[in-house]
């Protein structure tokens, strides 16, 4: 399995919008010969943004309240299809190393371009 967290970590994706975050997530994986299904359902409530193989459940954020996006992985890390989470986002905020025993990585946008 590739590590996503590295791979979203060395490539400049651009953050104005979600939009714009995504395509430039799709593009990086794609470039790099990973395995995802974009826009995943998991329950009838929840769609992550990116299911990469090996179960890494990726979510970008450019705007919310903390505790509604926690909210939000936390149900994703409910689903037995979820084994990490991993959270991109222009959001100032923190994450616990694990939810439901699930261990999360916090990307913050912009890094890569430092």
């Amino acid at each position: 399995m590739v590590d996503v967290v590295a791979l979203l970590m060395s490539g400049k994706i651009p953050y104005s919008t979600e939009l714009d975050m995504q395509e430039g997530i799709l593009r990086l994986l794609t470039k790099a010969g990973v395995a995802f299904e974009r826009e995943k359902t998991l329950s009838a409530k929840d769609r992550v943004d990116f299911l990469v193989e090996g179960g890494v459940a990726v979510e970008c954020k450019i705007k919310g309240q903390p505790m509604s996006v926690f909210r939000q992985l936390k149900r994703y890390a409910e689903s037995p299809e979820v084994n990490v989470i991993v959270l991109f986002t222009g959001t100032h905020m923190g994450l616990p190393t694990q939810i439901n025993g699930k261990p999360t990585f916090l990307i913050k946008a912009g890094t890569s371009w430092l």
